[in-house]
């Protein structure tokens, strides 16, 4: 049973059910528990693994119970007034729209995930976090580039700690590790777009969120391209 988390909170609730109804719009079904509110949505597959965070749905579009609607640009539910001639149905957005919505999602997610960062074994065996924002590649990168120039040592700093001085080895891995993180993320989002965009019902799509397993195609590809790249190993996602 998938769960999520509301903001920092450490309360986990189970879900039923979590999907994308429309562009604006996410329907969640809870399997006991309802939040008193809502914040940034993290999601953890049935076996407790983090695999996405739902960004901007803040606002209860429709309350039902356990079944919460949630929106992302501010708007609420509006039921129809009452008239004497037959309501006309809700829209129903298309498969079409729906995919476009997924796939934004699932880029957030990937870019959320490379910045997020990860775990790097130095030479001496201790473990250190390193994040990957654009400023933290664009710094790395520069440091890589001067111990391969010849440099002993650089500065750099893992995340929470003070900068210092670290040997030309200690660089390299810090670097070849965040080049396999930023590649199996980049590779999964592209092969995660693809299953998207090829998908027939909306059942199908909305079983698809960033973290879960890729199809046995897809996923038999994938291996072969991070394989191909780095001789053999790749990283699991962080």
């Amino acid at each position: 049973m998938e769960k999520i988390r509301i903001g920092e909170s450490g309360t986990m609730y189970d879900l039923e059910d979590i999907r994308q109804i429309s562009a604006c719009v996410l329907r969640i079904v809870f399997a006991s528990d309802v939040p008193a509110e809502y914040g940034d949505i993290t999601v953890y597959t049935s076996g407790g693994v983090e695999c996405t965070t739902l960004t901007g749905y803040m606002t209860i579009y429709r309350d039902e119970g356990r079944t919460v609607y949630l929106s992302n640009d501010g708007s609420v539910y509006t039921a129809p007034e009452e008239v004497e001639s037959l309501p006309e149905e809700p829209y129903e957005p298309t498969l079409a729209e729906l995919q476009t919505a997924k796939l934004a999602t699932v880029n957030t997610a990937c870019n959320a995930a490379i910045s997020a960062g990860c775990d790097v074994t130095l030479a001496d065996g201790s473990v250190e976090h390193y994040s990957l924002s654009e400023t933290d590649q664009i710094n790395l990168s520069a440091a890589v580039a001067v111990v391969q120039a010849g440099a002993l040592a650089y500065p750099y700093h893992a995340d929470g700690e003070l900068c210092r001085l670290y040997p030309a080895t200690d660089i390299l891995l810090v670097g070849t590790a965040a080049t396999a993180h930023k590649l199996y993320h980049t590779t999964y989002c592209n092969h995660l777009r693809a299953w998207i965009k090829r998908v027939e019902t909306v059942d199908e799509l909305g079983a698809i969120m960033y973290g879960v397993a890729l199809p046995d195609d897809l996923a038999d590809n994938m291996a072969a391209i991070i394989a191909a790249v780095s001789g053999g190993g790749h990283e699991t996602a962080n």
